[in-house]
């Protein structure tokens, strides 16, 4: 548990930048749903919860959480496999478990926990070099939540999996060929998951990323708005609650997938390079905590929490800028959501609390 003395240790810099990414992204909401809306309201709940779900995550020892993250695993398993026969549809999608005032999303969860089975499953295999088995293994307990949530569908949490495994596996010493062999794996069955895997309508988000013009009313309305919202921000921007775009309802989604764009907006480059400059804090910061860490497991859960916390903010961010096709995925503490929120702040919890105990015993 935690000690007086760790105090200390924690890197105060860090959360002082987590919170000012929560501020920025609440002040966001706020001009985008046009003032204190049950939105803006149910989001600073969410910051709250997940303050303090990153104080728990900081004050039981990262190890004790590693040893019991079976049981976690498995909880998050089942409550993914509740989601898919009796969660809440919402646009066609089943992800949430419905908590009477608040809504939970397991997917969320799913990543640090992740994160915590795979450290712990690197870090205990402690043979000459990392085996084939190993592998297989760390892709069997990847997969099986990962099926899950696709399954929901929600293919784009989905996919924030995938960084965690790689993350750890790399660090845990996979061979770099691997990673080109999987990546020509890819490239080879792509045409056959477009053909037989892919929906409708992700082949028509695709389609409509490369030429948007072909559909500019229907699926590429959203690409088109946010390279406008983007670029009509110029220099400094148009002011607080002043974006035409965002205020107006262009954008769709605009406190949800599309709050960078707001950001860009109303506060111009200078309110991006601020943004930006945060969340780039925050990742070289995690990143010490690793190359920090006093052992192994640190290292690992650190990577992994981190890979897929990198993974969403480079790709909401280009989505953002219409340089990627339009996904689901939010920008972490910045965009609305309840679980995203407490998630990822229970998820810097964690490499907070690596980095507090790089001391002890």
């Amino acid at each position: 548990m935690f000690e007086r003395r760790l105090h200390f240790h924690i890197d105060w810099a860090m959360v002082i930048a987590l919170t000012a990414l929560c501020l920025v992204g609440l002040a966001n909401i706020y001009s985008a749903t046009g003032g204190p809306t049950t939105v803006y309201v149910t989001q600073i709940y969410g910051i709250l919860l997940g303050l303090v779900a990153m104080v728990i995550c900081l004050t039981i020892d990262y190890r004790t959480l590693a040893d019991k993250s079976h049981f976690a695993y498995g909880g998050i398993v089942l409550l993914l496999v509740y989601v898919l026969f009796l969660g809440v549809v919402r646009g066609g999608s089943r992800r949430w478990i419905d908590l009477g005032p608040l809504n939970l999303q397991p997917s969320e969860f799913a990543k640090a926990t992740l994160a915590l089975v795979l450290a712990k499953f690197f870090a205990e295999s402690r043979r000459g070099g990392l085996l084939r088995s190993d592998l297989l293994i760390a892709g069997a307990i990847t997969v099986v939540p990962l099926v899950l949530i696709a399954r929901q569908p929600d293919l784009g949490t989905a996919v924030t999996l995938v960084p965690v495994l790689f993350a750890t596996a790399f660090l845990a010493g996979m061979p770099m060929r691997i990673f080109g062999i999987l990546a020509l794996v890819g490239v080879l069955i792509a045409p056959v998951a477009w053909k037989f895997a892919l929906q409708d309508y992700q082949k028509e988000r695709i389609s409509t990323f490369l030429d948007p013009s072909q559909d500019a009313k229907g699926a590429g309305y959203q690409q088109i708005q946010a390279r406008i919202t983007v670029g009509s921000g110029g220099v400094w921007g148009k002011g607080f609650q002043k974006g035409t775009q965002g205020q107006l309802r262009f954008l769709p989604v605009a406190h949800n997938d599309f709050i960078f764009s707001v950001q860009a907006e109303e506060h111009g480059f200078v309110g991006v390079v601020v943004a930006l400059g945060l969340y780039l804090f925050v990742i070289l910061r995690s990143l010490e905590a690793a190359a920090l860490a006093k052992d192994r497991l640190g290292s690992f859960l650190v990577l992994g929490v981190l890979a897929s916390f990198t993974f969403q903010v480079v790709y909401n961010i280009t989505m953002s800028a219409g340089l990627a096709p339009v996904k689901g995925l939010t920008l972490p503490l910045m965009s609305y959501g309840g679980s995203s929120m407490i998630a990822t702040l229970a998820g810097f919890g964690l490499i907070l609390n690596v980095r507090m105990r790089r001391f002890t015993n």
